[in-house]
């Protein structure tokens, strides 16, 4: 019968000797015989159970997971099951993976559309990335409100052609003006664009907004923060006049709370000091 020994087998499995080593410290291939020198050696069948191990280990199944598998006198069934849990752990990594990915491309995307980049700059594109499904659903929003307005839009103009009546035209004219105004508002309150000089969130004016320059993710405005003229990011939020507004009236709340508990204080400062009165009252009175 032949024999192995630990240098041989680990050449045999594509391992380093310490692993095989390693794998006997731990009981999870242990040597069949020992040499008259002490050295290790192993048979056909230990062969056999060392590959078993290493596709294990390739699969990623842990070293304890392998031991008590291999424990096992019926190893079928566990077998099936850490194949499963495996197959599960794997899957997770590789969604983890995949959405780190589509981080990563979704900041080369960005980065495209920076001009001056800076430290400053990740932390735009990771607010805008944050905010895209927002800013998606949005989009969406508009597409749906804008669809009833484009039916009445081709129905008065086929009229127009066939009948030759040209004032339900008209009439889609002063319905639709007004609500692509409104619309418009709409849509640019829940929008703030991000200035790429001083990366300071603004909301430009509904005038200025509605005839600039444009694309599905940038516009040309003017920052009011630090005078840039140029394309600006545009972002689902809030900008940072909104936020100051916020945080002022959070500000008020707090003072107000903060009256509120100070004239209870008072309250019962005086209750107190009403109680001590009336002590003194009753026993002099006594």
């Amino acid at each position: 019968m032949s024999k192995y020994t630990t240098g041989e087998i680990a050449r045999l499995c594509g391992v380093s000797v310490r692993t095989v080593q390693y794998y006997d410290s731990r009981n999870i291939l242990t040597p069949s015989e020992l040499s008259e020198g002490g050295r290790r050696l192993y048979t056909v069948q230990d062969l056999k159970r060392m590959k078993i191990i290493c596709f294990l280990r390739d699969a990623g199944i842990s070293l304890n997971s392998i031991g008590e598998l291999l424990s096992q006198e019926e190893p079928g069934g566990v077998i099936s099951v850490l194949l499963e849990q495996q197959e599960k752990l794997l899957k997770e990594e590789v969604s983890e993976r995949q959405a780190k990915l589509a981080v990563l491309e979704g900041i080369k995307r960005e980065l495209r559309s920076v001009e001056n980049f800076s430290v400053d700059s990740i932390g735009d594109i990771a607010y805008v990335m944050e905010n895209r499904k927002k800013l998606k659903r949005l989009h969406g929003i508009l597409l749906i409100a804008g669809i009833p307005l484009t039916i009445i839009q081709w129905i008065s103009v086929i009229i127009w052609i066939t009948t030759g009546t040209g004032w339900y035209f008209a009439m889609y004219a002063l319905i639709a003006v007004p609500y692509a105004v409104w619309l418009s508002a709409f849509y640019f309150r829940r929008v703030a664009y991000i200035c790429p000089r001083c990366h300071e969130m603004f909301r430009p004016k509904l005038k200025e907004a509605l005839w600039s320059r444009h694309t599905p993710t940038l516009r040309k405005l003017t920052c009011p923060d630090c005078g840039y003229k140029g394309f600006c990011v545009e972002t689902y939020g809030k900008a940072g006049q909104d936020t100051e507004k916020e945080e002022r009236s959070m500000r008020q709340k707090g003072q107000g709370t903060e009256k509120e508990e100070q004239g209870m204080r008072e309250k019962e400062q005086d209750m107190e000091k009403k109680k001590r009165s009336l002590g003194k009252e009753e026993r002099n009175n006594g």
